[in-house]
């Protein structure tokens, strides 16, 4: 069933704040909607633990590092299991340390996974939610470079996150469509777009497959030979997911960045400069200022940090600092922001700021 607007965004995304206790345990979602994810950030609050990710198509237990290159590792007392409104989590203390609270930040795609054959001499494995516009693809590299990967979207995603998953010295490669044309970015770093890398990197994204672009030492990034790799794919969806662009004005009176929704999620990167990727959620900080930033790209713990915070409102977020990791005079940034409600739903009724 398609959405003109996504009325409901409980359905697809959800965020949840517990407190670790280092014993085997559950943890249930909190929104008004049952929600299986399939795709689980978690990262420590009080404590300089890593961003881990894990998905549904890689399965329970296999994870990742937003802040490091580091290959997948298989840790059975992490994330153990996706379940139906929530997941479950062993002792691990990245994931679940008695002195510390943690956030975990959850995306429904598609479920169960299957093969996709669009892509042209690599078969994927998707999990993909045409509805909410996310799908998590795996594929294993095949070697050549002019070859393409199947992402079962159906339309041309406005934001990728690309890691192989079996070499620890490689990049999480970053499409967005606001970028540059041809450029790229670095989840793991506070560096500024490329259009050029050693080992390659994203290239054309269409309505069914992406591409990529060959590296001047190899391709491990992102087509190597029998590597394995994951992908996480995003295509903006009307009252739920907005993928964008704006100009930093230097002052705390700072941009206003139209959404259509009010946000629950909110991820920042300067695209032409050295900065950190800001993520903010509307759970740590249910009223503004919003002002307590956690990193993709570090573990550091969270922290209030001057000249960063933003509002969010009822269509939009606006920046109310000055910091250079946000809002630069004549900088550019983009963003990536998930709803918590539209700001109209499909019936023409308006929802109310915080």
């Amino acid at each position: 069933m398609a959405y003109t607007t996504i009325d409901n965004p409980e359905l697809f995304f959800q965020t949840v704040l517990y407190s670790g206790n280092a014993t085997a345990r559950s943890i249930t979602l909190d929104g008004s909607e049952d929600m299986q994810p399939d795709w689980v950030w978690i990262k420590g609050r009080t404590t300089a633990y890593n961003n881990t990710l894990f998905d549904s198509v890689r399965g329970a237990t296999k994870r990742l590092y937003s802040n490091g290159t580091d290959a997948e590792s298989t840790q059975t007392v992490t994330l153990t299991s996706f379940d139906s409104d929530g997941f479950s989590l062993g002792n691990n203390a990245s994931v679940n340390s008695a002195t510390s609270t943690f956030v975990a930040w959850n995306w429904k795609a598609g479920g169960s996974a299957s093969s996709n054959t669009d892509g042209t001499n690599i078969t994927s494995t998707v999990s993909a939610n045409t509805t909410a516009g996310f799908s998590i693809v795996s594929y294993t590299g095949s070697g050549t470079i002019s070859d393409t990967v199947g992402h079962g979207l159906g339309t041309t995603p406005n934001w990728i996150i690309l890691k192989n998953r079996d070499t620890g010295t490689s990049a999480f490669i970053v499409h967005h469509s606001a970028l540059s044309s041809g450029y790229n970015m670095q989840l793991q770093s506070n560096g500024d777009h490329f259009n050029s890398t050693g080992q390659g990197h994203l290239g054309t994204v269409g309505s069914s497959t992406f591409g990529f672009v060959a590296g001047s030492s190899g391709n491990d990034q992102v087509n190597d030979s029998s590597e394995k790799y994951i992908a996480y794919c995003f295509v903006e969806k009307k009252g739920y997911s907005k993928f964008g662009k704006y100009r930093g004005n230097g002052n705390a009176d700072g941009p206003f960045v139209y959404t259509g929704f009010k946000p629950a999620w909110v991820i920042l990167k300067e695209e032409d400069g050295t900065s950190d990727w800001s993520m903010y959620d509307n759970k740590r900080e249910p009223f503004n200022l919003a002002d307590s930033t956690l990193e993709a790209n570090t573990s550091d713990a969270e922290a209030a940090v001057s000249g960063r915070p933003i509002d969010i409102l009822s269509n939009s977020f606006k920046l109310r600092g000055d910091s250079s990791y946000t809002n630069e005079s004549g900088k550019t940034y983009i963003y990536m922001a998930f709803a918590e409600s539209p700001f109209v739903n499909s019936s023409g009724i308006p929802n109310n700021a915080r």
